[in-house]
């Protein structure tokens, strides 16, 4: 499985840091998973909220099974972040282009913002940060206030401590509840909020 978790400038290191982590780990343990840190250019440094700079390791792929999308920037409208690249529109282009090739995408925190820009989220259920569900709604989301939201081929997290939720939550779907519980442990993080599912699992 190829999963990719999708960076730009101004992006919320934790949003995007914590599920890395998780996943790193679980492409080492499984050789059927590729797991990278992407940009939509080629690899290049990307300067986080808080001002930590990382390189990313390749080019989104044309071909990705899961991409992660992490918020930051939205709701103070920086002029880097989540807000500036849905002025932008090139990257809700490459999530709705490959949302339609089958592309599973999953957001962090504001990163719904940027897949509700994509068109993925009209009279779908979601969520995001407390302080974006107004903006969420007006973008045609049904919005559900939980951790995580799973509706098939498109899930959402909520605010920047979800994305930790989000991908165990992925890991139990896609690899079984054993490996999440192993990767909850290893964090010391044994108190996952209740995901909420409109559908079964695609």
């Amino acid at each position: 499985m190829n999963i990719e978790i999708l960076l730009y400038d101004g992006f919320d290191e934790l949003d995007a840091l914590a599920p890395w982590e998780v996943l790193a780990e679980i492409a080492r343990a499984r050789p059927d998973v590729d797991a990278a840190l992407v940009t939509l250019e080629p690899a290049r440094e990307v300067l986080a909220s808080h001002g930590t700079v990382v390189r990313s390791q390749r080019a989104l792929s044309r071909a990705v099974d899961l991409v992660i999308v992490p918020g930051g920037g939205w709701i103070d409208r920086d002029c880097a972040g989540a807000w500036s690249e849905v002025q932008r529109g090139v990257l809700p282009a490459a999530l709705a282009h490959r949302h339609a090739r089958g592309t599973i995408v999953a957001s962090v925190c504001t990163g719904a913002l940027l897949v509700a820009a994509a068109g993925l989220l009209v009279g779908r259920p979601a969520t995001t940060n407390h302080g974006a569900m107004d903006d969420l709604r007006a973008r045609g989301a049904d919005v559900v206030a939980a951790r995580v939201v799973d509706d098939g081929d498109v899930v959402t997290a909520g605010g920047v401590t979800c994305g930790l939720d989000l991908v165990l939550w992925l890991v139990e779907r896609f690899f079984g509840a054993p490996l999440a519980h192993r990767a909850e442990r290893e964090l010391e993080y044994e108190r996952r909020g209740t995901v909420w599912r409109a559908t079964a699992p695609v």
